[in-house]
């Protein structure tokens, strides 16, 4: 019988649960003001784990000032984790921004302008439809 979870699931949900934590409460950093921790995938050797942030802004400088902020605190969060899991072994942290967020937003913002233009090209159609059968009519 296969288990539902594996380890590695399970220490990468526990790893971005207190990764965020960690980046709410102890980094001070203004640069990373709205951080949101969306995923970890951890290796199956628990040495690396590739940490999935979203930010506020959509701004590139920003994002990329921001990854430069975290792969900076790298290190101090590392040990902050450690203390906080006790695990044997820390995965080392790389910090990759996650676009899903945006890509979602602004996939959500082009259905909404094809919808809205598929709505008055049917109501253009409509008020032609009317104009020829009132004319039609006289």
């Amino acid at each position: 019988m296969a288990r539902e979870y594996a380890r590695t699931d399970r220490v990468g949900q526990q790893i971005q649960k207190e990764i965020a934590i960690i980046l709410m409460r102890e980094i001070k950093d203004p640069r990373l003001s709205m951080t949101t921790v969306s995923a970890v995938e951890v290796t199956r050797d628990l040495a690396y784990a590739k940490v999935f942030v979203t930010f506020f802004n959509d701004n590139p400088e920003e994002i990329k000032a921001s990854l430069e902020v975290l792969t900076d605190a790298e290190g101090y969060i590392r040990s902050l984790l450690g203390k906080r899991l006790r695990a044997r072994i820390m995965p080392h942290l790389r910090f990759v921004y996650d676009s899903s967020m945006s890509e979602g937003v602004r996939m959500s913002a082009l259905v909404d302008q094809a919808v809205a233009s598929d709505k008055s090209a049917e109501t253009q159609v409509d008020d032609e439809t009317n104009v020829d059968s009132e004319q039609g009519e006289s």
